[in-house]
């Protein structure tokens, strides 16, 4: 992998960088076709295709597994008031006592945190 991204630099710096006109572009264009073209690069490529084909399915059930485990935990601690259970990330908790039924104020409280802590400003 690295040595694919070192080459892929040095390919990019070289069509940047050069001065000689325009034919190291297009030999370089000619050796890129020439490449993509080559059956053993084409096997490859497939070989690829068929592996994620065949994991996809994998990946997706323990994507759905993971996501119904959380909204588990999730919901089993808004419907049990639960709020020492709930820990964020930097281990600060909510900063008033949640009773059974209070999941407006988890909910708030998340909100909340989620201002005071997440990105500021403009998104790209």
């Amino acid at each position: 992998m690295k040595r694919l991204l070192i080459l892929t630099a040095g390919a990019a710096g070289f069509l940047l960088g050069s001065r000689a006109g325009r034919e190291p572009y297009e030999q370089f264009m000619r050796a890129i076709g020439q490449l993509k073209d080559d059956p053993r690069v084409q096997q490859k490529a497939q070989q690829g295709v068929d592996f994620v084909k065949e994991q996809a399915p994998v990946v997706a059930g323990k994507a759905t597994d993971a996501a119904r485990a959380a909204t588990d935990k999730v919901t089993s601690a808004v419907s049990n008031g639960d709020a020492s259970s709930s820990s964020v990330a930097d281990g600060h908790r909510p900063t008033h006592s949640t009773h059974s039924g209070d999941a407006d104020d988890l909910i708030e409280q998340a909100v909340q945190y989620q201002k005071d802590h997440g990105p500021k400003g403009p998104l790209p």
